[in-house]
């Protein structure tokens, strides 16, 4: 502030001494000569004091100035953060819903564009006054409809997050190969191995060799959909467990969404084991919203069975992020990361029915397969090969033949 003063003085002094010479000069010379010295010493000073003071006045009227717009900006940006502030606690708000106000000021923007359009084909020098108007009218449609996705595009990710188990069911069908099905009769069709085999294999092949093809083709076939992909890695994972001597209960396929994250429950007296599988693809990453979300419904089974020991493991494809592994540490759940499944595996259930002892064999794509248990105690066994299966005294299902239908485990 000081060196402003200074400099600003100093060039008014120069400024004003020029312009003033006329004046002051002459007057200072007469007091001089007329030996009146101190009234010239004085009117100098007088001089000196007034530039100061304009010096001075101008310095403060500018700090003033540059302090009024200084606050009229702090008081514009707290305006406009106490703005973006209140949108965003309504957006937050609005989550849920899918942020319909968000969207509807996007709309609004965008009808301002469209209208600008519309205008234009009215207001050039051929307006075209029916197109303006299927401009208009087409233009309101796109819109509704493209804040109606945003929307439900908004709540579907929003769901996904607070729920990640929701995106293992995105796919839902199984494509199956129409050409390989194509020729067989209504009775044949049913029967699950032709979804794997040509007409002429299916009648030219055993039983056993027909069977044990299509399961090698099962195996084989590429593109399997996620879903079945999530499957069979749940079989795989139960698998493992029954062979140890656990009773497993397949939630996640039977009871799909309803599961609450809870694949497998394996049960050994009263040790229990909670698990939850996600064949992933090795680009995604297993976070710690996985991981509460799992210690979440652990903890309600906890809850809900206090005679049980209940421990939980989470086997991933995938690789899991350092935090969630952290926090599973923490939690006490077990996670087994990048736990592949092992294709061909003994995976053909050995079953003795609980109706006339009957010995019976399920392969994967048949209908019963889940809903068999494979009991140790029993005799039941787990098989690779059908040769094996066929060896041991057991035959294969017949779940998708009606006139045998009685005769099935």
């Amino acid at each position: 502030m000081f060196n402003q003063f200074t400099s600003k003085y100093l060039a008014k002094l120069l400024s004003y001494g020029l312009t003033s010479m006329v004046l002051v000069i002459p007057v200072f010379i007469y007091f001089l000569l007329t030996s009146s010295l101190w009234l010239g010493v004085l009117s100098v000073g007088v001089f000196l004091f007034f530039v100061a003071y304009g010096t001075y006045k101008e310095l403060v009227d500018k700090v003033s100035s540059e302090t009024q717009i200084a606050i009229a900006l702090l008081k514009q940006k707290l305006e406009t953060s106490e703005a973006k502030e209140s949108m965003w606690r309504q957006s937050l708000k609005e989550r849920a819903s899918g942020f319909p106000s968000l969207f509807k000021n996007i709309s609004n923007y965008e009808k301002l564009m469209d209208d600008a359009l519309s205008g234009y084909l009215t207001r050039k020098s051929h307006p075209a006054y029916s197109s303006s108007e299927i401009v208009k009218l087409e233009a309101k449609r796109r819109r509704e409809a493209e804040t109606s996705q945003r929307v439900t595009q908004s709540i579907i990710e929003y769901y996904e997050n607070i729920a990640p188990f929701l995106l293992d069911y995105k796919e839902q069908e199984f494509d199956e190969n129409e050409e390989i099905a194509a020729g067989y009769s209504e009775e044949e069709s049913a029967d699950p191995v032709t979804n794997f085999l040509t007409k002429d294999e299916y009648h030219k092949l055993s039983s056993a060799e027909r069977n044990q093809m299509a399961l090698d083709r099962f195996w084989k076939r590429p593109n399997k959909p996620k879903w079945l992909l999530g499957r069979l890695y749940e079989r795989y994972v139960g698998y493992l467990y029954e062979t140890a001597g656990y009773d497993v209960e397949y939630t996640g396929i039977f009871k799909g969404y309803e599961d609450l994250g809870r694949d497998l429950i394996c049960a050994k007296g009263k040790e229990i084991v909670v698990i939850q599988c996600k064949n992933w693809s090795q680009f995604k990453t297993i976070f710690e919203k996985h991981i509460f979300q799992f210690f979440g419904t652990v903890f309600q089974y906890k809850d809900q069975n206090p005679n049980k020991k209940v421990t939980a493991v989470f086997y991933t494809t995938t690789e899991v992020s350092d935090l969630a592994r952290r926090f599973g540490g923490e939690l006490g759940i077990e996670i087994k990361e990048k736990f592949k499944m092992l294709n061909e595996y003994p995976c053909i259930k050995c079953n003795i029915s609980k109706v006339d002892g009957a010995k019976i064999y399920h392969l994967p794509f048949d209908q019963q397969y889940d809903n068999t248990k494979i009991e140790k105690s029993k005799g039941e066994i787990y098989c690779q090969t059908v040769g094996e299966a066929e060896s041991n005294g057991f035959r294969r299902a017949y779940r998708w033949h009606a006139a045998k239908e009685t005769s099935a485990a």
